[in-house]
């Protein structure tokens, strides 16, 4: 329950050079991790907190925006704003390592979720940003997208993941996690229980925990998630069913059907992350849970892996209660996504360039892919994961060898990826994911003898 507004120990030095609202921002943050602020402590509302401070409600409003960025507070339409109930990356965490968003320059990266982004069509590209800009700007956002950009979808949906979604239903977003933090603020409420893949993307576990909500890890096995081990009473279950992240597994059909039957008897949602969907390399795509269960499944996609991170514009396909939560709760925040990646898609997919991008990329990485399985298994290094995405699991068989193997990595010049910081607590598996679209084909095979050297079993 939450409590009444919070006294809060706030002073701004008018005289100092640093902005009020990053002052007041400052304090806010300080006074959470230090314990003043607890998880659950209602904040004033902007209005209220100016008129105490005598500033203006531009300042109060910046500083929030700040914080709700950073996932120390959570704003609830209709309810308030709330210090979240687990500060982002405190002390009392895991202490599995998180790679660098910026690794060193001298290391080749080869870890998973890095686009094969040297492989867009420079010409291509250049044409659709031109394109993009000679547009007139825009009086107003749109807080469903723009709706060239939600028809372009709609038909990539249709054509790459067989989704029959009208226009009306695809909502664009930021991307998945900008999609996952307003499923966590604008439909669940605090307190609520959540089931999420373990291991799985951490990204989302946060990004729920900001929000006040509590985490269920699940397993996830060679056929993706066990539904039978989601516990009773939650609200949601957040999955990738086509190429599990980080394991590669995908949902089998039985699974499918018991996890939407459930969800449909025990009235929660399901949460759809598809991440690598439309790269199959053995057989065509996968059906989406969507398609099969629109009623009580939320559809999450993205551009970031399929193209570049740099557009910012994801997808959502949601049923229409949660479509209608999600636009009250943007209405409520002024939050929206950019057009100016969905513009850029838009002129991408109107001259074919999208398409011709897809099956040029799904050639390439069944290349990389079976070049790299290949010489892996000669050496009979073991190998998880479907033929399909752009990563590779390597099972080892303890945290001492995994730790080891990703040092020994770095000093050959590899920047690998440990199974370690894709659980949310103790890991139960361990093992080495190795990506392969970050860099050129040519650069792969010249480091594939280092490579095999540094995943190659212990021999006794």
């Amino acid at each position: 329950m939450a409590r009444g507004d919070t006294a809060l120990p706030v002073t701004l030095d008018r005289d100092s050079a640093v902005p009020l609202a990053v002052q007041l921002a400052d304090a806010l943050r300080e006074s959470a991790s230090t314990g003043h602020l607890r998880g659950g402590d209602r904040l004033p509302s902007t209005r209220a907190l100016a008129g105490r401070l005598g500033v203006s409600r531009t300042v109060t409003s910046a500083a929030y925006e700040q914080l709700n960025a950073e996932g120390w507070i959570v704003g609830r339409h209709g309810s308030g704003t709330y210090v979240t109930t687990s500060p982002p990356t405190p002390a009392s965490r895991r202490d599995h390592p998180v790679p660098d968003d910026e690794p060193a320059s001298d290391l080749l990266v080869l870890t998973p979720g890095v686009p094969w982004a040297d492989g867009i069509d420079r010409a291509a590209w250049r044409r659709a940003w031109r394109a993009a800009a000679d547009t007139p700007p825009l009086w107003r956002a749109h807080r469903r997208g723009l709706p060239e950009y939600r028809g372009v979808i709609a038909e990539h949906l249709l054509r790459h993941r067989g989704l029959d979604a009208a226009t009306d239903s695809v909502l664009a977003t930021g991307g998945t996690t900008a999609a996952v933090v307003e499923l966590a603020a604008a439909v669940l409420r605090p307190g609520q229980l959540v089931a999420v893949e373990e291991p799985g993307y951490q990204r989302a576990v946060r990004a729920f925990r900001a929000a006040g909500l509590r985490v269920a890890p699940v397993p996830v096995d060679s056929e993706g998630l066990r539904p039978d081990t989601v516990p009773p009473g939650v609200a949601a279950v957040y999955c990738s069913p086509a190429h599990q992240y980080p394991m590669g597994s995908r949902m089998s059909a039985s699974r499918r059907v018991e996890l939407v039957e459930r969800a449909r008897a025990e009235g929660f949602l399901v949460v759809e992350d598809d991440y690598d969907g439309e790269l199959r390399y053995d057989v065509a795509p996968l059906p989406l849970l969507a398609s099969l269960a629109p009623d009580v499944v939320v559809h999450l996609g993205t551009t970031s892996k399929i193209l570049t991170p740099t557009l910012g514009a994801g997808w959502m396909v949601a049923p229409a209660g949660v479509a209608s939560a999600i636009l009250d709760y943007r209405d409520a925040t002024g939050t929206r996504p950019s057009p100016a990646g969905q513009r850029v898609l838009v002129e991408l997919a109107r001259h074919g360039d999208l398409g011709r991008h897809l099956r040029r990329l799904r050639r390439e990485l069944a290349e990389r892919r079976a070049l790299l399985v290949d010489a892996l298994r000669r050496e009979r290094v073991p190998v998880l994961g479907d033929d399909a995405g752009a990563h590779l699991v390597v099972p080892v068989g303890s945290a001492e060898q995994e730790r080891r193997r990703l040092a020994e990595g770095r000093r050959c010049g590899l920047l690998l990826d440990g199974l370690a910081r894709h659980f949310d607590g103790e890991p139960s598996a361990h093992g080495i994911a190795v990506g392969y679209a970050g860099c050129d084909q040519d650069t792969l095979r010249n480091a594939l003898g280092v490579l095999v050297e540094v995943l190659r079993p212990v021999r006794r």
